[in-house]
């Protein structure tokens, strides 16, 4: 099939996030200017430089209370935030995080998870979750949106001032991810845990066999 993103699918869900899969689940923890924490878990994330290290995640729509969504409203507030690594083990608990709950609501506590201090930033991570990436906002970008007062599309971009690993992970010296076994995002309500891995060397140029 073929359609128009601009015309209807004909299907009973968009299938646009079925087909740009798997994603990493970025579960961002983060404070207002009252010092109350929020914790979230968006599925447009990802890391997007290298050096320095930069992530970056979107929200789609306004709170239900008004305003952009928590997250978004508390980062642009005070410009710090963590993203937490979201596995298998954690995805109960990730998930109950996804509520839209109040906005004075605590997220941690509605799902049972245990705040850790940060030691760059202001914003509890999940003491939970093994690998936590302190982030202070380099930008928020406004992005395209067919509805800018109740569908507004808003993009947070953060640069990473600090990692943690626990140690567990470390096999060689390398991040092993059948210990790490992190969670993907991908279309609908799906998800899908990284059990297999395979690895390929980079080739060096020239090519074997490739057209000069």
């Amino acid at each position: 099939m073929f359609y128009r993103t601009d015309e209807p699918h004909g299907l009973p869900r968009n299938p646009f996030n079925a087909l740009v899969v798997p994603r990493p689940i970025g579960w961002i923890s983060s404070l207002d200017a009252q010092g109350r924490s929020n914790l979230a878990p968006y599925s447009f994330f990802n890391a997007v430089a290298y050096t320095p290290p930069q992530v970056m995640f979107s929200g789609t729509g306004p709170h239900a209370e008004g305003g952009f969504k928590d997250s978004i409203h508390n980062i642009e507030q005070t410009g710090q935030f963590v993203c937490n690594l979201v596995t298998v083990a954690l995805s109960e608990a990730m998930n109950l995080t996804s509520a839209a709950a109040p906005r004075d609501s605590d997220e941690f506590a509605l799902a049972g998870l245990t705040k850790a201090p940060s030691h760059l930033v202001k914003p509890p991570r999940v003491a939970e979750s093994p690998v936590h990436l302190e982030c202070e906002l380099e930008q928020i970008v406004d992005l395209a949106t067919v509805d800018p007062v109740n569908a507004p599309n808003r993009m947070v971009v953060g640069r990473v001032v600090g990692i943690h690993i626990d140690d567990l992970l470390l096999t060689e010296g390398h991040v092993d991810m059948a210990k790490l076994r992190p969670v993907s995002r991908l279309g609908y309500m799906d998800y899908a845990p990284v059990l297999d891995v395979f690895t390929m060397q980079r080739p060096d140029w020239p090519i074997d066999g490739a057209a000069r």
